[in-house]
């Protein structure tokens, strides 16, 4: 049986571990995260106001901010964004700031 002292060290390890693939997941990213906010935030205000269930915020969003729709696009399905409700409930889930 591990000691206090080891089971501690693991559970450092383990933390440092999820931090670097965060940090790689993050390096990945096909937008910043300040990008990734503005869009929830949009999805947000728009699924409030109208209720839109597909994907249809993208590509306004990429090109108002020069971003790369495709990968993007690609990226959020990865993610289980698959509309803009999706996005929402897992994207912002696993992404969002809090």
């Amino acid at each position: 049986m591990p000691t206090k002292v080891e089971k501690n060290r693991r559970k450092a390890l383990r933390r440092e571990i999820a931090k670097q693939q965060r940090a790689k997941a993050e390096a990945e990213m096909p937008m910043s995260k300040s990008d990734l906010q503005d869009l929830f935030d949009h999805l947000d205000q728009r699924l409030a106001a109208e209720g839109v269930t597909t994907l249809c915020c993208i590509p306004c969003i990429s090109h108002q901010q020069r971003l790369p729709e495709e990968s993007i696009v690609d990226w959020l399905g990865e993610h289980g964004g698959f509309c803009d409700c999706e996005v929402l409930a897992n994207v912002e889930n696993e992404w969002g700031e809090g």
